[in-house]
């Protein structure tokens, strides 16, 4: 069963490994949407929208227990905190939120 929507521009499954070797199946949904809230382009409805979606393909997998949005990493921004500065060069920076799991194919 494949994810599809008029929002995702891509969509995979990736398995997230856990310390203890527990596995779980992640469906990862690349959208050109507008993901921050605090945006002005940011549109709620949108985002709802993608999100039933996902919430809809993972009810019905029987292997996929979660998913997860994001924006093209060519449409990722620097953080607040860095923009204005001149030695951020428009870099972001990427930080693990959970350490305890790693993503692989």
């Amino acid at each position: 069963m494949t994810f599809s929507h008029p929002l995702a521009r891509s969509a995979k499954v990736f398995v997230a490994h856990g310390r203890d070797g527990t596995e779980q199946q992640i469906l990862v949904i690349a959208t050109t949407a507008e993901l921050d809230p605090q945006s002005q382009r940011y549109k709620k409805r949108l985002v709802e929208k993608l999100s039933a979606g996902a919430r809809d393909y993972v009810a019905r997998s029987d292997r996929v227990t979660a998913f997860l949005l994001m924006n093209p990493m060519k449409d990722w921004r620097p953080p607040a905190e860095a923009r204005g500065h001149s030695d951020a060069a428009g870099a972001a920076s990427i930080r693990d939120a959970s350490p305890a799991i790693g993503m692989a194919e």
